[in-house]
């Protein structure tokens, strides 16, 4: 016996474009997404200050310690930077997570990278959660990009700062916290902020 919803579908599609079309025409009600909480952490230590070293042995242990500081967050996407030191900082958090990073590669123009990454966040669900390891010159302008306050580059030595950046739905402003993990950074350099 195959059942007859027509008459049942037939009587739901006005309703349903009704109801399209009051959500289309309200002002505050707003279809767009994007990721609601952005988590930013520069890579972990690495061995050398050239080139594209991996991580050194207390690089290792800040990017195991990065997967506890993330315990209270569901993530739902991984970026880093084409560099060995962001992805070997996140694949911890990405094993334990059961995901794969996406590898947005910083351009030659560190302002366009930060426009590419806030615009592939715009396209995520409302509410996604997402995790970026970047460099000491690139989380600042990635937070002002997405609508974040003016944070300056991190001091070389700093590597324990992760900002979690909250971007409620609507028109609120984005709320940026300033937090650490891991072993703490060393007093920085003269001269350095």
């Amino acid at each position: 016996m195959v059942a007859d919803f027509s008459k049942d579908v037939f009587m739901f599609r006005p309703v349903s474009r009704w109801l399209l079309a009051l959500l289309l025409l309200s002002g505050s009600t707003r279809l767009s997404a994007q990721a609601g909480t952005i988590i930013l952490v520069r890579h972990a230590e690495k061995v050398s200050p050239s080139g594209d070293p991996v991580l050194s042995a207390p690089g290792q242990d800040r990017a195991r310690d990065l997967v506890r500081a993330l315990e209270p967050y569901h993530l739902d996407l991984i970026i880093t930077s084409q560099y060995r030191r962001t992805q070997l900082t996140a694949q911890p958090a990405a094993t334990a997570r059961h995901l794969t990073p996406v590898v947005v590669p910083v351009a030659d123009s560190i302002m366009v990278y930060a426009a590419q990454l806030a615009a592939r966040l715009d396209r995520m669900p409302r509410g996604s959660t997402v995790l970026i390891v970047g460099h000491s010159n690139t989380l600042g302008l990635v937070i002002s990009a997405l609508g974040g306050p003016a944070v300056p580059d991190l001091c070389d030595s700093d590597f324990s700062t992760m900002f979690v950046l909250f971007r409620p739905a609507g028109d609120s402003v984005p709320r940026l916290l300033r937090t650490s993990y891991g072993r703490p950074a060393p007093t920085p350099a003269t001269g350095c902020p």
